[in-house]
């Protein structure tokens, strides 16, 4: 995270844009802060798996550069829905790069070069991270009784977790010799 970037605390929404909703407003905060630095991480790790998908290299370009396609797009489709989140239980939810960069905790990776395993293990430790945090916020919903949100962080984590199951098998691959 930049030096430059400050940590910012979850807005109250103005009157135009509260919305009706039975969790109280602690919950509220407590839960759209939760998504918002998921969200925060989601856009991070869809920049970095694009990256990655455009800088790819090397005799497993097309298996690579397909697959990191395919989850950069799985991830940005999630965004949507995780702001719209924020938003339906009254909520605010991120409004830049600036605040996604206050937000987020996945790390850039603005190097000119990196080998293709390491990009393939970089993103294993970034999804997994996203897991984790997902795994803390679907706890922080059961507390507050939000089972939307909670149904929504399974799908999330089920899909993750088949994107880490994904880049590890790709990378365990290369390095037996297949």
């Amino acid at each position: 995270m930049s030096s430059k970037a400050k940590k910012s605390e979850p807005r109250k929404p103005p009157s135009r844009l509260d919305t009706p909703t039975d969790l109280s407003s602690n919950d509220v905060r407590d839960i759209a802060q939760a998504l918002n630095g998921i969200l925060a991480d989601a856009f991070a790790l869809y920049m970095k798996t694009k990256n990655f998908h455009w800088h790819v290299s090397g005799p497993h370009f097309r298996d690579y550069h397909l697959l990191l396609d395919e989850q950069a797009a799985q991830i940005f489709a999630a965004t949507d829905d995780m702001a719209e989140r924020v938003r339906k239980i009254g909520g605010t939810t991120l409004r830049s790069i600036g605040d996604i960069a206050r937000h987020q905790t996945i790390e850039d990776n603005d190097e000119k070069f990196v080998a293709p395993l390491d990009m393939l293990r970089e993103l294993v430790a970034d999804n997994k991270s996203v897991v984790e945090a997902m795994r803390k916020a679907h706890k922080l919903c059961d507390d507050k009784e939000d089972v939307a949100t909670a149904s929504m962080l399974e799908n999330w984590i089920d899909e993750t977790e088949r994107r880490v199951w994904f880049l590890f098998e790709a990378s365990r691959g290369q390095e037996a010799g297949h």
